[in-house]
């Protein structure tokens, strides 16, 4: 059992992060930065560094469990982290510099992002994620610069780029796997179009999104579900006709979401 209330334990954590060498500010992330945790959820902690950061000085702290190398989780924004127990709890620490955090928030504001390949991501991770966890997260030491709103230029951009991408990933399945009746190809195809169509739902919304676990649900694209379940033993024609249904589902989620872009309003700041 943890050893102490949450907010007794979080405090001392944040604070034995904050004193890590090259550390500037700490950041509660996830759920439960967002109030919508479970009495099991897991903490997510990002540590902000200027200059070097040596997973060493993580490693020496004493806590339970893995630490990664910089880079180590790919190299891009999403660069490194630990998974650790401390008191009982699941921590997930995560690296971020924040001379890269501070260059992706002022390309964010000119509409300019990237994708990058992430482990457990279908659609991999926008260079923007570093801004939304600004915009969402809530700082416990140090202070870091906040986004004022959800760019407008990133909003077409990036809604733009996430739903062409869709399409192309669908018309790739329906051209090339679903003749030869690739029922596996089909089924991801499906499940990734349907991951960078919620983010282009989202972008075009404002709406930030810093992981896929609710991205479908907060883009109103359940329905692939039963899409993807009702393939079964398809092939051939069947296996197109699933792409089409697939395909009609995501225009319709995007042109409600164009409707909102078109309004050009308040831009939200929540997170799944």
């Amino acid at each position: 059992m943890p050893a102490h209330p949450d907010p007794a334990f979080l405090t001392p954590t944040a604070d034995r992060l904050a004193s890590l060498p090259t550390v500037q500010a700490v950041a509660l992330g996830g759920s439960r930065a967002q109030g919508t945790h479970g009495p099991d959820s897991d903490w997510d902690l990002a540590i902000y560094y200027r200059g070097p950061f040596d997973p060493e000085d993580l490693r020496a702290v004493g806590w339970e469990g893995e630490v990664s190398e910089v880079g180590g989780w790919g190299g891009g924004v999403f660069n490194g982290g630990a998974w650790l127990t401390v008191e009982g709890r699941q921590v997930d620490v995560h690296y971020r510099d924040l001379d890269v955090v501070e260059r992706e928030l002022a390309e964010a504001e000119e509409g300019r992002f990237r994708v990058e390949p992430l482990l457990f991501h279908l659609a991999g991770i926008p260079s923007y994620l570093v801004v939304a966890e600004l915009a969402v997260n809530r700082v416990l030491r140090g202070e870091l610069p906040r986004p004022a709103a959800y760019p407008e230029r990133l909003r077409r951009t990036a809604s733009e780029r996430w739903y062409g991408t869709a399409r192309a990933t669908l018309a790739y399945a329906r051209a090339n796997h679903a003749p030869a009746g690739r029922l596996t190809e089909v089924a991801g195809a499906l499940a990734t179009a349907a991951a960078q169509t919620g983010h282009a739902v989202l972008a075009a919304r404002g709406e930030w999104v810093t992981n896929e676990k609710r991205l479908l649900e907060r883009a109103g694209l359940r329905g692939v579900d039963g899409v993807v379940g009702a393939l079964g033993g398809a092939c051939g024609e069947a296996l197109s006709s699933a792409v089409g249904e697939a395909e009609r589902l995501f225009e319709g989620a995007m042109e409600r979401a164009a409707a909102s872009l078109e309004g050009c309003g308040p831009a939200s700041v929540s997170a799944g």
